[in-house]
């Protein structure tokens, strides 16, 4: 027997349809590329995602054709995610801080037709199309007036392009399993992967990401999503605020601590997202210029482990929530959020972040579990520590053109590459990558947890532990230091902080100095880069 409910196929374009119909007037406001403070509405970026899906047709692409954006967060990106989605076509969201052959090579992977382009970006696209056969058209996100000389063939402004089509369009209808977008992986390891996305499964993880034990967000809030469109679709923000109705603010391609300040300040922002690296540069602002954060209530951090120190700022200093997160490009991306749970409601201080310091508890719509290497899984005692696997309907089943099928089992359990544990009452905590962890003795030492512990130190900017070559114990942990500036701090120092901080075995047993630490293109630390650059190292215990 089968229910007797209407058939409603989740569809992206839906929620842009609810958010124009129901909080039409609700704001959308970026920082344009070509300067200006710009701001729209819902109503109208509905208005003008239907030209861009009418004229996307015009120019002869299809159902399942691929739309690539190399973009930064805007009003305009936003138009063509969604008028992409809404004719039928898959937005190919490009990470413009990956190396050019890299661009080249996953727009060859994906088959890229179409792409949209901000300005910034318009000399790396001259040097890559080329090489890229499949590409027909190029779409400069801005109008007549700021629009470049450019070699590019098939090269148009995008105000003159939509301006071509009245708007006079209905969105096409087809199964919710349809592929809405596509987002590959940063490539750490071999080639990068993509990710397809189901218009199913965007509007059940924007559902999800609402919840109030996960992001907490409603109308009444206003978001400023500093978390890039082109990072597995701004963390769900780009469908999960229009599904609620929050005001949007757009930081375009300014990332620095004033420009991010302002944007917080201006516009009252209560909620924003992004990489501890962010925030790192909104902090050393704020403590140089003594500003506050009257209007922000509630900050995500994710994409790394958040450092202790950094959670203890926001909220002693200047209170603010702080929400650790955890996910990846292969969960649309949200897996885990550390919203505190009745069972944890009265710890206070140090306890309270001992508890924050772990990646948080999995939403509904998120199945996970660990296990040793036999596949066999092991208890949430908090200590436990294994594989972490998850499963559910935003997590991928496969990667487009069948890469990396060993991370995908028979029930569907999908290997994170992770090594976490788990505690009775669902909290995770990642302890490393299984690549990056430290096999000392037989025993195994989380670089993360040393690396936030070392971040804690006042004169320490950023922190990466990497393990180096011991005689005797196969590995033992190096850390490597960017001090802050105008700060010296001495080897000794640094390991008297951490001493009686951790495990005496898990000490690092040399501290080095570097002016920068290298990281990936989603923001991570680079430790392939590192391993690399101190291969043979000699610790002073060797």
């Amino acid at each position: 027997m089968l229910g007797l409910m209407q058939q409603w196929p989740l569809l992206c374009h839906k929620i842009l349809d609810h958010a124009a119909r129901q909080h039409g007037g609700r704001e959308i406001v970026s920082r344009s590329i070509e300067g200006p403070i710009v701001r729209t509405t819902y109503a109208d970026v509905r208005r003008r995602a239907l030209q861009v899906a009418q004229r996307l047709e015009r120019d002869g692409y299809q159902l399942g054709d691929r739309i690539a954006t190399l973009g930064w967060n805007s009003a305009r990106h936003l138009e063509t995610w969604y008028g992409a989605m809404g004719m039928g076509g898959v937005y190919h969201t490009l990470n413009p801080r990956l190396f050019p052959e890299q661009i080249a090579w996953i727009m060859n992977h994906a088959e890229d037709k179409c792409l949209f382009t901000d300005l910034t970006f318009v000399p790396l696209v001259e040097k890559i199309a080329p090489s890229i056969p499949s590409l027909k058209k190029v779409v400069i996100l801005t109008d007549q007036a700021h629009m470049p000389q450019t070699s590019l063939p098939e090269a148009v402004a995008y105000e003159d392009w939509i301006a071509e089509a009245d708007g006079d369009y209905q969105w096409r209808s087809f199964d919710e399993n349809t592929a809405a977008g596509m987002c590959y992986t940063s490539g750490t390891t071999g080639d990068p992967k993509g990710v397809v996305y189901s218009h199913r499964s965007n509007v059940l993880h924007a559902m999800i990401a609402c919840l109030p034990d996960a992001m907490g967000i409603s109308a009444r809030d206003v978001i400023l999503p500093v978390v890039p469109m082109f990072h597995a679709n701004a963390w769900g923000l780009t469908q999960s605020a229009p599904m609620i109705g929050a005001k949007l603010v757009m930081p375009g391609a300014k990332m620095d601590g004033p420009s991010i300040y302002e944007l917080l300040d201006t516009e009252k922002v209560s909620f924003t997202a992004a990489v501890p690296t962010v925030w790192l540069m909104l902090l050393q602002h704020l403590e140089e210029t003594g500003k506050e954060l009257p209007h922000l209530k509630k900050v995500v951090i994710g994409g790394s482990a958040c450092p202790r120190a950094m959670t203890e700022k926001f909220q002693k200093n200047y209170d603010v929530q702080v929400i650790h997160a955890w996910g990846m490009t292969e969960m649309s991306p949200l897996g885990s959020l550390g919203s505190i749970k009745p069972e944890y409601a009265e710890l206070g201080g140090d306890k309270l972040l001992d508890l924050q310091e772990k990646q948080g508890h999995a939403p509904f719509g998120v199945e996970m579990k660990v296990t040793d290497d036999e596949n066999h899984e092991l208890p949430w005692d908090g200590k436990t520590f294994g594989r972490l696997k998850v499963r559910g309907p935003a997590v991928a089943a496969a990667y487009y053109g069948g890469a990396g099928t060993e991370q995908f089992d028979e029930e569907n359990w999908f290997d994170t590459g992770d090594v976490a544990h788990i505690d009775p009452h669902g909290y995770m905590q990642i302890t490393d990558r299984a690549k990056d962890v430290i096999k000392s003795g037989g025993e195994w030492i989380s670089t993360i947890d040393l690396e936030n512990l070392a971040v804690g130190h006042p004169d320490i900017a950023e922190a990466a532990v990497i393990g180096v070559a011991h005689p005797k114990w196969d590995e033992r942990p190096l850390l490597i230091v960017v001090p802050k500036p105008g700060k010296e701090p001495s080897k000794d120092a640094i390991l008297d902080y951490m001493k009686g901080r951790c495990a005496k075995w898990w000490l690092p047993d040399d501290v080095t100095f570097v002016d920068e630490i290298p990281h990936t293109a989603t923001g991570k630390i680079q430790k392939t880069t590192l391993r690399e650059q101190f291969r043979g190292y000699r610790l002073p215990t060797a």
